[in-house]
Formats: C-alpha cells, sequence, structure tokens
C-alpha cells in the first residue's frame, strides 16, 4: 500500500533521542511546515495548548470547543482562547489507567435543548471498582445542570483499561457507544468463554440506545433470553473510534488489538466480531492468543494493523477544506503516533496513507464546522499537550 511520510525520517529519529519535553518543542517547531501527501499539501497548526490527557473534541453551534481531559475536566476553548476554568458539574470520575472523564459529544439539537453527553469511567461507592457509563446533562453558562447517568455498563472491574467509551448520534434518535472489555485477560485455551462472547454483560461491545437511554425495541437481542437488550454487537476488545458514515448510516468503528491487530470493523447488529476468539494479534508477552484468524459466524474486520499502531478516533471526512479527501477515513495511532488516511470502498480499503508520523499519541480526531481536520495530542505520562488541526497549506 502507498505510505507517504510528512516528516524526514532523520527529524524522527533526531527526535526519538531527545528527552520527551525537548521532542514536543521539535514537533512544536516543524508543525508550521508545509507536508506533503496524495492530494493536499497542509500545515498542522496548534490551537490550544497546556492540556492534560486531552480525550475528545466538540464544537458547540456558537463557536465554542468542548475537550474532555481525562483526569475529569471538561474545558472550554473559546475565540481562539482556552479558558482557565473548566466547566463545573462534570460527573465525578474513577481517573485511573485509562479511565476518567472520555468522550463528549452535543445533542444533533444542542442549539435548542442544550443537551451534552459525556461519556467517562464510573467509580463505585468506595472507588475500589469502575465501569463505563454515558452522562447527559444541559449546559447553561459554565455549568453542566439536570445531570443524571443514561446508561451504566455491567462491565465492573478493579482494572483501569479498555473502557471503551465512544458515542456518535446516528440522525434517527438513536446513540451507539462502544464499551471495551476492561482487559479481562485472554487465554487461548479458554477463549470462548471470555466475557467479550459473554451477552449477559457489555463487555466488549457496541450499545444502540434512544437518546434518552432507553432500548429501542428492534434491537438485535432484545428478545433473547440471557442477552442484554442494550448490545448491537459484540467480541469486541477496546472499540476507541466510532463513525456514523454521512451518507450510508453505516456504523464503523476502530478498536485496539493487542500486540497487532489493531481493526477497522463495519459495525452489524447481532454480529459477533471475535475477540478473542480468533485476529491477528499476539499477547503483549509474545504468547498465542486466538484460535485461530478465522471462523463461521465471526466477522472478519474490513482492514487490520500488524504491527499496531493503538487506533483512537475515527472520522469520515465530508469538509470543503480538503475536497479531495472527501469520504476518507481518518484514524489516529497512539503507539504509532500518525494520522492514518484510508480510502474504502464498500466494504474494502483500497489505499492507506500515512499523514503524520511520530508527532504525537493521536487520541482523538474531528472534523471542524470549518472544514479542517482537529487532533488531540495524548502524554501517556501527563505531560502538557496540545490540539492541533489540520489546514491546507495555501489557508497559512
Amino acid at each position: 500500500m502507498p505510505r507517504t511520510l510528512s516528516i524526514p525520517v532523520a527529524a524522527l529519529l533526531a527526535a526519538a533521542t531527545l528527552p520527551a519535553g525537548a521532542a514536543r518543542a521539535q514537533s512544536a517547531g516543524a508543525a508550521q511546515a508545509v507536508h506533503k501527501s496524495q492530494h493536499h499539501d497542509f500545515r498542522v497548526v496548534t490551537v490550544a495548548e497546556g492540556l492534560v490527557n486531552p480525550w475528545s473534541i466538540a464544537f458547540l453551534p456558537g463557536g465554542d470547543m468542548l475537550i474532555t481531559e481525562r483526569p475529569g475536566r471538561l474545558r472550554v476553548v473559546r475565540n481562539g482562547v482556552l479558558l482557565p476554568d473548566p466547566i463545573e458539574g462534570v460527573p465525578a470520575v474513577r481517573a485511573r489507567g485509562q479511565g476518567g472523564l472520555l468522550d463528549v459529544v452535543p445533542h444533533p439539537d444542542f442549539a435548542n435543548n442544550r443537551l451534552i453527553y459525556l461519556t467517562y469511567s464510573k467509580p463505585n461507592e468506595d472507588g475500589s471498582q469502575a465501569t463505563t457509563a454515558v452522562a447527559r446533562g444541559r449546559l447553561e453558562g459554565n455549568r453542566l445542570v439536570d445531570v443524571q447517568d443514561i446508561f451504566v455498563a455491567k462491565a465492573w472491574s478493579t482494572g483501569g483499561n479498555h473502557f471503551g467509551s465512544r458515542l456518535a448520534f446516528d440522525g434517527r434518535g438513536h446513540i451507539f457507544f462502544s464499551v471495551g472489555d476492561r482487559a479481562a485477560p485472554p487465554v487461548r485455551e479458554t477463549a470462548e468463554q471470555h466475557p467479550a462472547q459473554n451477552l449477559s454483560n457489555h463487555q466488549g461491545t457496541i450499545i444502540r440506545l434512544n437518546e434518552d437511554g432507553s432500548v429501542p425495541a428492534d434491537n438485535p437481542f432484545v428478545n433473547r433470553a440471557g442477552a442484554l437488550p442494550e448490545i448491537w454487537s459484540y467480541g469486541h476488545r477496546n472499540p476507541q473510534g466510532l463513525a456514523i458514515h454521512p451518507e450510508t448510516g453505516d456504523v464503523w468503528a476502530n478498536e485496539h488489538g493487542p500486540r497487532g491487530g489493531d481493526e477497522l470493523n463495519l459495525i452489524l447488529p447481532g454480529r459477533n466480531y471475535g475477540w478473542p476468539v480468533i485476529g491477528y494479534g499476539i499477547n503483549y508477552n509474545g504468547d498465542t492468543i486466538h484460535v485461530s484468524t478465522h471462523r463461521e459466524g465471526m466477522e472478519q474486520p474490513v482492514h487490520y494493523w500488524v504491527p499496531s499502531i493503538a487506533t483512537s478516533g475515527l472520522l469520515i471526512y465530508t469538509g470543503n477544506a480538503f475536497p479531495q479527501w472527501r469520504g476518507s477515513f481518518f484514524v489516529g495511532g497512539m503507539a504509532g503516533q500518525q494520522l492514518a488516511r484510508l480510502t474504502v470502498e464498500g466494504q474494502r480499503v483500497t489505499n492507506v496513507e500515512v499523514l503524520l508520523e511520530g508527532f504525537g499519541r493521536i487520541r482523538d480526531v474531528r472534523q471542524g464546522p470549518d472544514g479542517f481536520i482537529y487532533l488531540a495530542i495524548d502524554d501517556r505520562g501527563g505531560g502538557a499537550t496540545s490540539v492541533v488541526r489540520l489546514e491546507p497549506a495555501s489557508a497559512s
């Protein structure tokens, strides 16, 4: 597959030998350089700085940008300035491991109802466990009011990993929402008994709800004994990218594999996506996880990555700023520190182009109302990072 590197290899190797702070400074200094791609030349422009583990980006009709910080803060960028005070009223989170305040998505009719949806790692009463939850509240000034959980997953664990937690509206009165497998250990000999293969819990699932959190009557497992009715699909590991195709209405998700085997999946109702029975990765210690790569009754990914790029964030581009990218899928990579652009034709990926590499752990990818592509850059150690955007080189 064609592969375009937008940063010289020598610069990447030099950055790899620098301390983390120096490498970030070098990246910032190079950000205004013109990056080449197959269709568009672009620059990377800083939008907001000084963020701690930014996880999600959302845009409001009045021009404000919302950014979640995983430690539990919901921040606002207004008129190009990151406001010093976070929004009040955010639910308490268990900010441990990969958990905390995660996705933020405004209701499609936010201009009238002021509703904001948040996903987060919800603690139990003594804080010893957490699960993935969806909360909804109304934004009034600098505060969320009438905040309530509309969904709390049956995925409690003392561990701090694999919360999933991306949320998307389908435009038909429903929300789709991902729940990770909560890092339940995969064992090849007992793969079929893994929680992600068990419909009596929410671990490793895509959930479909009505916008108020109730269960749609046409969900695939509504009438199956022993199955939770919220489940739309199962057999997932840790889906951290979720998008509804603007033309077809299809649901797409990307998810982390283990060591190898990140996936892009077309999400269909009632389907089993195989984790951990089938897949293309191995365990972090090198052990075999999967029984095989294929099995009847289990879905194949539309695309997979070996080695892993640690996928997070998924955008299907529709803007005018980059016309030749319309319809492309953009996938953020954290371990790969890259932004990948995929050409998808039906259920087949025909081209993969790496637009940025060695640029930082890209946690989220969003399209702004200006048609620019916004990225949230994460630092594993909690160092201050930025939200940046891709602009056409001619626009700078």
